[in-house]
Order: structure tokens, then C-alpha cells, then sequence
């Protein structure tokens, strides 16, 4: 199997989730990294795989594709012929939807969006605390009655949406000790076959 070329910034929990879920798949990837602090991601060559300008973006033999939920979709519709990661059911893929929506709503607008000013520099948002209080409030009670944000069974790629940024809360200053399903969460993708980390990120001086 050709691997899949994967654009990519190290740092970015939306390509780690590629990285992740393609790993956990046993798929071979080319990676190619993608210079955000040059802007190499709003050139004309990347816009014309990506006119959001953005990493990830995927190349998997014809088809060029962006933003991390569509191709954890893709990927999974592909190469998962069992359906564990998204489900067949109608309910069960609404359930899946849930996280992925949240992935992209309170997940990158609160603790994704405190990781960046942390490292990146920028003053603390107290909309940004607010969102990830809730956040992680809201997966506790989820984690505290199901094993997986959207299944008791198996995880989906739900919990691989979901995982990145919040395995890398304390980059922005967030503790989890207040919320012990998650944790527990997080331990459990962590012993999922072929798991990769999510790397960590320099601090500033």
C-alpha cells in the first residue's frame, strides 16, 4: 500500500489526530512538514489542497483532502471495514457527531486555544478557561457512565478527536486532577495498539 502523505506541523493536536488514528489503523504515512511560522500554510501550492490554509491535509493516492474530523471520516470509512471506529448505526453515528463537534467547538476554542497562548504567546482569555471547565466537566460525566465518549465497547474516532488536546491540557496550564474519568480516558487510548503520543511542546523561557 502507497503510504498516505500527511502535510503537518508537529505541535498541532489537528494533525496529531491524523497522525494517531493512522497509526492505530497499522497505515504507512509519508509525513511533510508544513512551516506555520513562515506561512508556508497560506501559499498558493498548500491553498490549492486547502483553501481554509490550515494542517492537516492528506494525500491518499488521487485524493487530496483537509480539516482533521473529515479525514479521521475518511479514513475510517476506508480502511475499517469492521465500522468499529464510526459505527453503522444511525445512533451510534450521531453519538460519534456529538465529539466531533466538540472537537471542533469547546475542544479548540478552549483548551487547544489556551495551549497556543501559552506557547505561542498571548494573554489568558477567561472565555477560553470558561469553555474548557465545561469541557472536561461534560466528558467526566460522559466517561463516568461509558467507557468511550461514544461507546461502551470499543473506542471511535470520537475519542481520537477528542484525545490531542486534551492529553495536552497542562501545556495551557489546565490540570486534570479535578476530573479522574478523564484521565482514565486518556490512560486507555494510551494502550491502544500502535498508539502514538502527542509530543510535547517546548516552553517558552
Amino acid at each position: 500500500m502507497p503510504p498516505i502523505r500527511i502535510h503537518d506541523f508537529t505541535l498541532s493536536g489537528h494533525a496529531h489526530r491524523v497522525r494517531l488514528f493512522c497509526s492505530l489503523l497499522g497505515l504507512p504515512v509519508e509525513l511533510h512538514p508544513v512551516d506555520l511560522r513562515a506561512g508556508q500554510q497560506k501559499s498558493p501550492a498548500f491553498l490549492a489542497m486547502n483553501p481554509f490554509g490550515q494542517v492537516p491535509v492528506i494525500e491518499d493516492g488521487d485524493v487530496t483532502l483537509g480539516d482533521s474530523n473529515a479525514i479521521l471520516l475518511y479514513l475510517a470509512l476506508k480502511h475499517d471495514p469492521a465500522r468499529t471506529w464510526w459505527p453503522e448505526a444511525a445512533l451510534d453515528q450521531a453519538r460519534v457527531q456529538q465529539w466531533l463537534s466538540a472537537a471542533a467547538g469547546p475542544l479548540a476554542n478552549g483548551p487547544a486555544r489556551m495551549r497556543v497562548l501559552k506557547l505561542f504567546g498571548g494573554a489568558p482569555e477567561a472565555r477560553a478557561a470558561d469553555l474548557s471547565q465545561h469541557l472536561f466537566d461534560s466528558m467526566e460525566r460522559q466517561l463516568g457512565r461509558s467507557r468511550y465518549l461514544a461507546s461502551q465497547q470499543h473506542p471511535t474516532i470520537a475519542d481520537i478527536a477528542m484525545y490531542s488536546y486534551t492529553a495536552r491540557a497542562g501545556d495551557g496550564g489546565l490540570s486534570l486532577e479535578a476530573w479522574p474519568a478523564v484521565r482514565r480516558w486518556l490512560q486507555d487510548i494510551e494502550q491502544l495498539p500502535g498508539f502514538t503520543p502527542m509530543p510535547e511542546a517546548p516552553q517558552r523561557g
